[in-house]
C-alpha cells in the first residue's frame, strides 16, 4: 500500500488457476490468494497466524484494518466474527475495484472499505479500535511510513485499553529490528511474537496496557513470553490452526 500520489509501476494483476485466485503486484509476489469455493478459507499461513489476535482480543467490537488486498482476512473477520464492525483502509482504487473478483462483501452497517491513507487516518482516530491490523505491502515491500516511530506511537493512540495491535513483517527486512525495536519502546515491552508459524512473515502482536490492572491482552503477552523462554514455543505454533478451529465452531 503505497503512502504516496505517483502511480505505481506494477498495477495489481488477478491470475486463476482452477479453484484458486490470487493477487499479484510483481510476478510471484503474492499478495493474496483465495479458493473460489471457499472464498472466506484463509489460504496463507501469514493470514492464519494473524487471526491469533482473537486470542488476545476474543469478542472485538470494532477491526481496524490497513491494507485490503483480496480481502482474506476481512472476509474471515467478517463471517466469523459476527459481532464485530471492520474498517478496511486502503490507499489504492485499483486494488478496491478488484474486491468483487475476490467475492468481498459489499459496505454494509459492519463492515467499510474506506479508500485512504492509512497514516493520516489512524493519526485522526484515536481510541477508536479493539484490534488494528497492519498488512499493507506495496511492489516494494512495507512503505516506510508504516514502520516509523510516529505511526506506531497514533497506532498505539488509535486502540482502546486492552487492545492489540497485529503487524506483518518481513524477518529478512533490513529495517525489521528497527521496528521490532520501535514496537517494544512504544507498546512498553508489551510485544511478542510466534516462531516458525508463518515462514518468512513475522506477525508481531504488541498490547495496550489498560489503565487499572493487566487486562487480557496484556497476560497472553507474557504466557507467550514464557513458553518461549522456557523451550515450549512448540506449543505457539500450534495456536493458529487451533483458534480458527474454534472461531469456526463457534458459529456453527
Amino acid at each position: 500500500m503505497p503512502l504516496d500520489t505517483q502511480a505505481t509501476d506494477h498495477p495489481p494483476r488477478v491470475h486463476t488457476d482452477g479453484d484458486r485466485r490470487r493477487l499479484e503486484f510483481c510476478p510471484g509476489m503474492i499478495q493474496s490468494e483465495m479458493l473460489l469455493s471457499r472464498p472466506d478459507h484463509l489460504l496463507l499461513r501469514y493470514a492464519r497466524a494473524m487471526m491469533c489476535f482473537t486470542l488476545f482480543v476474543p469478542r472485538p467490537r470494532h477491526i481496524l484494518m490497513v491494507g485490503l488486498g483480496g480481502g482474506s482476512l476481512l472476509k474471515f473477520c467478517h463471517r466469523y466474527l459476527p459481532a464485530a464492525r471492520i474498517t478496511v483502509l486502503e490507499l489504492r482504487a485499483d486494488v478496491i475495484a478488484l474486491r468483487e473478483q475476490f467475492m468481498v462483501p459489499p459496505d454494509d452497517a459492519r463492515l467499510r472499505i474506506i479508500e485512504t491513507d492509512a497514516v493520516s487516518y489512524i493519526r485522526r482516530h484515536p481510541g477508536s479500535a479493539d484490534v488494528l491490523l497492519l498488512d499493507g505491502f506495496d511492489d516494494s515491500g512495507l512503505p516506510p511510513a508504516l514502520g516509523s516511530a510516529r505511526f506506531y506511537a497514533d497506532c498505539l493512540r488509535a486502540l482502546v485499553p486492552g487492545g492489540v495491535l497485529v503487524a506483518n513483517l518481513f524477518n529478512y527486512d533490513p529495517h525489521y529490528a528497527a521496528m521490532l525495536a520501535r514496537l517494544m519502546l512504544t507498546f512498553r515491552g508489551q510485544v511478542c511474537h510466534f516462531d516458525g508459524i508463518a515462514g518468512n512473515n513475522r506477525i508481531i502482536f504488541a498490547a495496550r496496557h489498560e489503565a487499572s490492572q493487566p487486562g487480557r491482552a496484556v497476560r497472553t503477552v507474557a504466557l507467550v513470553r514464557w513458553r518461549a523462554l522456557f523451550g515450549l514455543g512448540f506449543l505457539n505454533r500450534l495456536l493458529p490452526g487451533w483458534q480458527l478451529w474454534r472461531l469456526r465452531r463457534r458459529r456453527q
